[in-house]
């Protein structure tokens, strides 16, 4: 299991070298200094960087799916700061049997996605309609282009889990139905987009409310 991780994770970082979409960095790393009075931008000097920047342990086990059937745990600059001005960003995500990844988009970033365990539902949506999607097995992986819609969802008897890694230190995430249900467009709007009458609006609006 850990070569093929180990193995997943170096083609990974290859792709990212030649196709990265944040801009190129102009330093070998950038690790941020902490406790600064000021929001712009400072690296660490760099006699003061340890391997320890480099490294993060905190995907090595299972989010709390045990509510929703679902849990990501996003690896950003913001919890791991070596990435910083790297141009990649990674996230572990854990379902339930039958947990579902609702459909959304990241604007800013191509997702690169590695079935570590499990049988998952997995594809997205083009931008004719077309659905793009199937069954993926341990060991797989599947690419969700940049801004298109795609959705997992847990079709196997056991817990699942992906790894996913993106192209930008901050690919960003819009949930389809929380950016709809859960926003402020006028129910005059969604009540004619949908068809929906006011009490089932009305239903979804709380389920999917901030």
């Amino acid at each position: 299991m850990v070569s093929k991780v180990t193995a997943f994770l170096v083609i990974l970082i290859r792709i990212h070298a030649v196709s990265s979409s944040d801009p190129d960095p102009v330093y070998d790393f950038c690790v941020p200094r902490t406790n600064l009075s000021s929001d712009a931008l400072s690296c660490k000097n760099s006699t003061l960087v340890t391997v320890e920047d480099f490294v993060y342990a905190g995907i090595k086990s299972p989010g709390d799916f045990k509510k929703t059937g679902f849990a990501a745990t996003p690896v950003s600059s913001t919890v791991f700061p070596g990435l910083n001005t790297l141009g990649m960003s990674f996230v572990r995500a854990d379902f339930a049997a039958g947990g579902v990844n609702v459909p959304h988009y990241h604007p800013r970033a191509t997702e690169v996605g590695f079935v570590l365990e499990g049988k998952i539902y997995s594809g997205f949506i083009d931008t004719k309609n077309r659905v793009f999607a199937r069954v993926l097995e341990k060991g797989e992986v599947m690419v969700f282009p940049r801004g298109l819609v795609h959705f997992q969802m847990n079709v196997g008897d056991s817990a699942a889990t992906i790894l996913g890694s993106f192209d930008s230190q901050n690919p960003g995430l819009v949930k389809i139905p929380a950016a709809i249900f859960g926003s402020e467009i006028k129910d005059e709007l969604l009540l004619k987009a949908f068809g929906f009458n006011s009490k089932e609006l009305a239903k979804l609006r709380k389920h999917f409310e901030s």
